[in-house]
């Protein structure tokens, strides 16, 4: 996967001893027996006709929360990027109605264009909403957010957390999404200086960057999360970091037993563990994006939903993968 990471951030990994001076090797970052939080990006399903499938993403919120994890809608893994707005506040109807109360994470997306100033009116607008149906706010990237200087994008993460009681950030590498980026270790820093910032996705698909962000928050703010997006290493979880993953859409129930697992320092996380990144070796191989096709196909296998269509404006994954996602679910007793 390493040639689906800008040189921006190869160069960041490259430097990682210099750049980030770790006291320790990262193996004195691993903390066993700790209590994971895990916040599943869900996947919005889709007919065969093409238009959403409201039921199965319905069931697929409860089933999140069942399990035990955190639902995250209009994500990458919900399309936010390809949806209607009409489609996003849809999907916000449909988690607050399932969840009764209970705790979810939406995604505050704001589309714009290369060269865009950034919109603080339209993060501002995106955030109430979300808020207003109940739902902790992740501030997607966007062109106008990225496209500033450093200082520049602190600012506006604090503007944005003046109005909220508290919010994710996300770094999105460009394998992801054109608009995102990772950013310096100057600015992570600043940003566990934003009080209503709880925490930050890191989705570099690289480890030296994550554990960079570990050390650091370890320094500076203990109770900040670090949310791996790392489909590529989901073992992150041993070395500290939370997880917002698109991956735990496939399997919550298997995910939630994972981190049971860790919990009560119990062996069998790591044969479940190698079964789920197996999986996610699949699934998250080039082009990227075509990752939410093979989690179409894996709930369609285990019965969890009608169809494996997929968007029509993102990429598909052959018939052939079918066969191997099948052999995986057996190996997972599911």
């Amino acid at each position: 996967m390493a040639a689906d990471i800008s040189p921006a951030d190869e160069s960041q990994s490259r430097q990682f001893d210099k750049d980030c001076a770790m006291q320790h090797a990262p193996q004195a970052l691993i903390r066993p027996r700790r209590k994971i939080e895990g916040i599943s990006a869900i996947l919005l399903p889709f007919q065969d006709n093409g238009e959403v499938d409201w039921a199965g993403l319905a069931l697929h919120i409860r089933r999140t929360a069942e399990a035990g994890l955190t639902p995250a809608v209009n994500m990458d893994t919900g399309f936010a990027n390809l949806i209607s707005e009409a489609e996003r506040q849809q999907v916000l109807r449909i988690a607050r109605a399932e969840l009764a109360g209970g705790a979810f994470v939406a995604g505050a997306f704001v589309g714009d264009d290369p060269g865009a100033a950034f919109d603080a009116d339209a993060y501002s607008s995106q955030v109430d909403s979300i808020q207003r149906h109940g739902g902790l706010p992740i501030i997607f990237q966007s062109y106008g957010l990225t496209g500033q200087r450093d200082d520049a994008i602190l600012r506006a993460y604090e503007a944005i957390g003046a109005n909220t009681d508290g919010f994710i950030a996300f770094e999105l590498g460009k394998m992801f999404a054109p608009f995102g980026a990772i950013y310096s270790l100057d600015t992570y820093r600043g940003l566990l200086g934003v009080e209503t910032c709880l925490g930050a996705k890191h989705s570099s698909l690289s480890r030296q960057l994550e554990w960079q962000r570990l050390e650091l928050r370890d320094e500076a703010r203990s109770d900040f999360k670090v949310y791996t997006g790392n489909d590529l290493a989901i073992d992150m979880v041993m070395y500290g970091s939370d997880y917002l993953l698109g991956l735990s859409t496939f399997a919550p129930d298997l995910f939630a037993r994972r981190d049971h697992l860790w919990l009560n320092g119990d062996a069998s996380f790591y044969a479940l563990n190698d079964l789920l990144q197996y999986l996610g070796f699949l699934a998250f191989r080039p082009p990227v994006p075509a990752y939410k096709h093979s989690a179409a196909q894996f709930l369609a296998l285990r019965g969890w939903l009608g169809s494996d269509a997929t968007h029509a404006n993102s990429p598909r994954r052959p018939q052939s993968d079918i066969a191997i996602l099948r052999d995986i679910a057996g190996r997972l007793g599911v």
